[in-house]
């Protein structure tokens, strides 16, 4: 199979490249990195990269919360605009099979379950709230504390901030292709992708890459909040893998599937920044208490409908990953 994967050339794509190649596939690198003439935003670029492909794998986006609303307009133009140029070229092509780069942030906050009132689901934090500690949300209805659970696929989206919102749009772009064409979409929902090549000194990455690139440094990771956010820290060895399946799998036409794609062993933030600290030798991290208004308290996943319906499982657990990225190059974002 002749792959076109976008971002090709970036912190995950680059993975996938080697993931597809090592099962004998054919990737094509298409990657904005490899000059103005790869800008999947082009339509007339996209059209010539399209030629000869089988299936897209599109990594290409612009992402993490970055510096402020001022990069909206930005978000949008990577992420949606990019999505829909390539699926009308697609389109065009006669390119029916699509594996997305999705993401947890489209869920907002993750599943809670009050004692009393059952599943609920709290709205954005209130600044008051975080300017005094309360970080947890509370039940909507009593006030009662709410105890985090996984999140399955068939949970309404929420997205929080305009990153979250620009990847619940291409998700809707990729659904509207494979009903327009009869075309297969699969969106794997990334949770904490980590590891070798993750981008350094960078606002537009996750807070794994925050924590490696202060190590870097020689300075202690700064902690958010309280350091106990749940987040589920995948691999992206693992992340790379489930594209490769996805791509090999031809889900049904005409029609978006999503998968949650997570290590199923949810850890806090401040676990991550003390393994990372005590594997790099560098200092321990700082709990701050600050907090950023566009994240939400718990995410984690439920990746069983991957499991199940296509042999997907993570290989690389928590404790090795760490050390093996507390000691791997990172990149230039």
């Amino acid at each position: 199979m002749r792959v076109l994967v976008t971002g090709g050339a970036g912190f995950i794509g680059s993975h996938v490249v080697e993931a597809l190649q090592a099962r004998g596939h054919e990737a094509v690198v298409y990657d904005v990195r490899h000059g103005p003439g790869a800008d999947v935003r082009d339509p007339s670029a996209a059209g010539r990269a399209l030629a000869g492909v089988d299936a897209v794998c599109h990594q290409a986006a612009m992402v993490g919360l970055g510096a402020g609303f001022g990069d909206a307009a930005e978000y949008v133009s990577h992420n949606d605009l990019g999505t829909a140029v390539l699926l009308a070229a697609m389109a065009d092509a006669g390119v029916r099979h699509l594996v997305l780069a999705g993401s947890m942030v489209v869920y907002g906050e993750g599943r809670y379950e009050c004692r009393r009132h059952g599943v609920v689901r709290p709205g954005p934090r209130a600044v008051a709230d975080l300017d005094a500690g309360r970080f947890d949300p509370a039940c909507p209805v009593c006030g009662a504390d709410l105890p985090p659970g996984l999140v399955g696929e068939d949970a309404p989206a929420d997205p929080r901030n305009v990153y979250a919102t620009t990847k619940l749009a291409q998700e809707h772009l990729a659904s509207a292709w494979a009903r327009a064409t009869g075309g297969s979409a699969v969106s794997l929902r990334y949770h904490n992708v980590y590891g070798p090549r993750m981008p350094r000194d960078t606002p537009y990455a996750g807070v794994a890459s925050f924590f490696r690139s202060a190590l870097a440094r020689g300075e202690a990771p700064r902690v958010y909040e309280d350091g106990a956010q749940r987040r589920d820290f995948v691999h992206v060895r693992d992340v790379a893998a489930a594209n490769a399946t996805a791509l090999e799998a031809r889900s049904a036409t005409g029609t978006l599937t999503v998968y949650n794609t997570g290590s199923g062993d949810p850890h806090t933030v401040g676990e991550m920044a003390r393994a990372l600290a005590e594997a790099h030798g560098g200092p321990m991290p700082v709990v701050t208490g600050e907090y950023r208004l566009g994240d939400v308290r718990h995410i984690t996943a439920d990746s069983a409908r991957l499991r199940a319906e296509l042999g997907w499982k993570p290989e690389v657990g928590f404790a090795d990953g760490v050390v093996e990225f507390a000691r791997a190059g990172m990149r230039d974002a």
